[in-house]
This record gives structure tokens, C-alpha cells and sequence, in this order.
């Protein structure tokens, strides 16, 4: 079992400690939890990737305190960068730019990009602080599952770990990750929609693009199937929910949204009305459902479609592919 640690001064010191000798920690963001390593120590990269079974073309995000440090890390970075973090920064936004000759390979699955943010979590930036360097990481979980809002998920998709430490630090606020904007070519494109949505964006940088990602490509987190638990997930439109529940031949376990009658013998889990409400509780409800042991997963399909929605549904989505 990984070794679950306090956020104060002594354990963010550990933390730092570890990193700097090239291992390995686990870390509280606003978005989801990360699993850090020096950004410019290629051999503890390679053990993240190790640890976590992650594809070697899916790159990482390089976490930095601000912009400052992340020009340090790119070899082009314009007016619209500096608008950019003057209005997000620290927060859930990162930016794709052309990455500097002195960043490893391993950081970004041997890519001319960098994915690059500066995380607003008070432990995450203690951490950066005391690492006093830019700190890369994925989500800290087992790759493609379902990624950590808590410690406790972590602690549970590595319990075989026991070398792993782990900061406590209470739930992700925003519970999804963060919005990836890409700067490297002529015109600004969302490769994973966030919590910082496409209208917000476009106030700073003008007409932004949103991909619909299908296969994995310079931003991390973007293959078909990802954000998954081990349960089966069906997702079914409002209007369809309770013919599909009543045609299944085995309880499921049923995120569903308010007002929406589950007849037994299915579990329901209540999901929140609001997208930043569900953002918040999508992962921990989808592995409470997990939890349950039942066979199948239903998902309620949520009726919004732009802002925050877009980046509930991308996840949605890609939980439910098989």
C-alpha cells in the first residue's frame, strides 16, 4: 500500500525530497490528482510511465508555478500566451507551445510540444515550491482508468505500491482535467475540453477551434477509450433510460440526474443538476458505481451541450467506449 502522507510543511518537504532524488509522488491538483516527476530527470519520467502501464506516445503535463518557468520550457511564446496566463493562470489551463531543445523526450512522448500549466492547488504549489522546479505528471492512476479526485483513489489503483508517497489533499475542486489549448500551429485549438471553456478563451485569443479528438495526438488524455472504469458503461439518453434499464437482464448500477426515478432492483447514484456540479463528482461517481460490484454501468446522458457540458460529455464518451 503507498504510503498516504500530510500536506504540511514536513510532508510536502518529503514529497519534494523524493522527487528531486528521481522518484516519483503523488500530488493534489484543482483538476485531478498527478503523479510527478522532475520534468528534466528522463529516468523517473520513464518509471511513470512504468508505474503507470501509460502509453508511450500519450504526453505529460509539465506543472510549473507560473509563466515565468514556462517559458523556460518552450521555445516560442507570444502575446496571446501572456493574455492567456495573466487571465487562468494558476488554474485548470494548459498550453501546448513548441517545447525548448533542453526538455527530455520523456517528458513529452517524443514530441516538438510541450503541455504546460501552472496548477492552483495550494499543495500542488507548495510542492513546486519546494521541488524548485517544474514538477511533470500525469493523472495517478492506472492509465485509462477512471482518473483520482481523492487520495484514497490513488491509494487504491496503486495499493500494490508500497514505496509510493501520497499527499493528502482533500477533493479536486474542478474533478475533471484541465482544458488543453493548443498554440503550436496558426489558429488556437482545443484538444481536451476543461473546466475553461471555449467562450472564456475566446475573449483572449479570438476564434478558437475544439477538436473532437478520436485517437491520441499532442495533448495527454485524448485516446478513443480513457477515464473508464473496469465496469462495462452504457451511456442512454434521458428519454430512453427507463425502456433500456427495463430491457437489462441483470441489476446495474444507474448515475442518473435529478428527478429521474430508478426502479429497483438498480442502484442509483445521484448525480448533480449543475455541470460543474457533475464535473465535480463524475469520477468518484463513476467509481462508486464501480463499487458496487454490479455488472453494468448506465449513465443518464446530461442534456447540456455547451460550456462545461462539452467537457462532461468528451469524458462521458470515452468512459463508455468498448
Amino acid at each position: 500500500m503507498p504510503r498516504l502522507i500530510a500536506s504540511d510543511d514536513a510532508g510536502i518537504r518529503l514529497a519534494a525530497e523524493r522527487i528531486r532524488a528521481g522518484g516519483i509522488a503523488a500530488f493534489p491538483t484543482e483538476t485531478v490528482y498527478g503523479l510527478g516527476a522532475g520534468t528534466f530527470d528522463a529516468a523517473a519520467l520513464r518509471s511513470v510511465y512504468a508505474l503507470k502501464g501509460r502509453p508511450s506516445d500519450n504526453p505529460l503535463i509539465a506543472h510549473v508555478l507560473d509563466a515565468v518557468d514556462a517559458r523556460s520550457l518552450v521555445s516560442t511564446w507570444d502575446a496571446r500566451c501572456s493574455r492567456l496566463a495573466a487571465a487562468f493562470w494558476p488554474g485548470p489551463l494548459t498550453l501546448i507551445l513548441p517545447r525548448s531543445d533542453i526538455v527530455p523526450d520523456e517528458a513529452v512522448a517524443g514530441l516538438r510540444t510541450i503541455a504546460v500549466r501552472s496548477p492552483m492547488h495550494p499543495v500542488a504549489r507548495s510542492l513546486l515550491y519546494a521541488v524548485q522546479g517544474p514538477v511533470s505528471a500525469p493523472s495517478a492512476n492506472r492509465s485509462g482508468h477512471v482518473s483520482p479526485t481523492t487520495a484514497e483513489h490513488v491509494m487504491a489503483d496503486f495499493a500494490e505500491d508500497a514505496e509510493l508517497l501520497v499527499l493528502e489533499g482533500g477533493h479536486a475542486g474542478f474533478g475533471i482535467e484541465s482544458t488543453v489549448l493548443d498554440l503550436s500551429g496558426d489558429h488556437p485549438v482545443i484538444r481536451r475540453p476543461g473546466s475553461v471553456t471555449a467562450e472564456a478563451l475566446r475573449r483572449f485569443v479570438g476564434d478558437v477551434e475544439v477538436a473532437h479528438a478520436l485517437e491520441q495526438g499532442v495533448s495527454p488524455g485524448t485516446s478513443l477509450m480513457h477515464y473508464a472504469p473496469d465496469t462495462p458503461a452504457t451511456m442512454v439518453p434521458s428519454a430512453r433510460l427507463a425502456a433500456f434499464l427495463g430491457s437489462l437482464s441483470a441489476p446495474a448500477a444507474v448515475l442518473a440526474m435529478p428527478g429521474t426515478e430508478v426502479k429497483a432492483p438498480h442502484v442509483t447514484i445521484r448525480m448533480q443538476p449543475d455541470a460543474e456540479g457533475y464535473a465535480r463528482m463524475l469520477y468518484a461517481g463513476l467509481r462508486e458505481a464501480e463499487g458496487t460490484g454490479l455488472s453494468q454501468i448506465v449513465i443518464e446522458e446530461p442534456a447540456g451541450r455547451d460550456g462545461v457540458w462539452l467537457a462532461v460529455l468528451d469524458r462521458l464518451r470515452r468512459a463508455t467506449v468498448r
